[in-house]
């Protein structure tokens, strides 16, 4: 897992050398709906620690199946950021939207063969496994993605100026990681992604969120309509909670970034208090469905190595968890987009790569949503 050497983050930002810019005008048409599920394997490992226990060699072997993998490792090689040794970890964690199978129902829009990953977070787990950090990078974002190999093993070109979430369509998780690597200058550990399909079916085995909201959400792209007070979610209305944009708030990304984090802590909270280890049945179905729902890197694709890992998360809760977006300004090419505010985000990075807490200066005056607040755990 070692690495020679990285060049430094190319960050487009308010120094002036953000390459050329595409997608100027208004706004596109948003059909790339978003989710996350953070902390899923969480769930996992509880299922799979319990059932092992039982001696059951079947469904070992059948969750061990369910899971998928990726080898990031090799597609990226050595040229990446040194692994920091302090105790810390950094797991990308991304929700893709493919428009294929049961996912086109869920996700909207046409079944072009292609894959998006319009929702990305890093989550930095401190020393001890008690804290995380989690920053969420917005979609929109102009970034300088760099030349990356795919798993495939075929090689993309850099590009200068374009949005975030086009390093996923490009070149899959491998292209992604290497470009939140330069972007950011600090090594992933781990890779995790989840799909529309299996977020609503472990909502649903869940028994739905408790969360209320300040004020009425109505979205009709989204499929969601909440008025102001206390609910529990079902897993579309979850999908279209996360998903929406133009329900509440200023209709951008960075508010629905703030709908998806409130949701998060709110999930997080319900799922460490729930009674869902009484039942083994009930155990088998949440194991089953998450191992189905998520793609890992190739050293978490096994139902050991996952259940490992998952069982170091499991202590942290809501309260040790802190959630920011990666530090944008506005572009005053494009409104629309918006574009790393350079010394604010390297302040973050500085932070996690020294195992440190985000500075609260880190996110002060940057651009946000107005979402703020509008969703809560019940």
């Amino acid at each position: 897992m070692s690495a020679e050497s990285t060049p430094e983050p190319a960050i487009p930002g308010s120094d002036g050398n953000n390459g050329p810019r595409h997608r100027a005008g208004r706004r596109e048409k948003d059909r790339s709906p978003r989710h996350k599920a953070l902390l899923i394997t969480a769930w996992v490992a509880a299922g799979v620690v319990v059932l092992g226990g039982t001696g059951a060699g079947y469904v070992y072997f059948k969750l061990n199946g369910n899971i998928k993998s990726v080898d990031i490792n090799q597609a990226l090689g050595t040229d990446r950021p040194v692994k920091v040794d302090n105790g810390s970890e950094n797991i990308l964690v991304l929700g893709s939207d493919s428009r294929s199978g049961t996912n086109k129902k869920l996700g909207g829009g046409t079944d072009d063969g292609s894959a998006r990953s319009d929702t990305a977070m890093i989550v930095h787990v401190y020393k001890g496994h008690k804290r995380a950090s989690v920053v969420s990078i917005p979609r929109d974002t102009l970034v300088d993605r760099p030349e990356c190999t795919d798993t495939k093993g075929v090689t993309h070109d850099a590009a200068s100026g374009v949005m975030f979430n086009e390093a996923y369509s490009t070149g899959g998780a491998a292209c992604t990681v290497k470009t939140v690597e330069s972007v950011s200058g600090l090594r992933m550990d781990h890779y995790l992604e989840v799909d529309f399909a299996g977020f609503e079916k472990l909502i649903n085995e869940l028994g739905g969120v408790r969360i209320t909201t300040t004020k009425d959400i109505k979205d009709p792209q989204s499929h969601l309509n909440l008025k102001a007070g206390a609910h529990t979610l079902n897993g579309s209305q979850a999908l279209g909670l996360v998903r929406t944009r133009h329900g509440v708030g200023d209709g951008s990304d960075l508010g629905r970034i703030q709908l998806q984090q409130a949701f998060i802590k709110a999930l997080v909270d319900q799922v460490k208090h729930i009674g869902v280890l009484t039942s083994p049945t009930k155990l088998y179905e949440l194991a089953n469905t998450a191992t189905q729902a998520v793609t890992t890197d190739s050293d978490l694709g096994s139902v050991n190595s996952l259940t490992s890992f998952a069982n170091g998360l499991k202590g942290i809760s809501s309260t040790n968890m802190n959630m920011v977006t990666m530090p944008v300004e506005y572009d005053p090419a494009n409104p629309n987009r918006v574009i790393v505010e350079k010394s604010k985000a390297q302040m973050v990075w500085t932070a996690l790569k020294n195992d440190r807490p985000i500075p609260a200066a880190a996110t002060k005056g940057t651009a946000t949503g107005e979402a703020k607040g509008v969703v809560t755990s019940s």
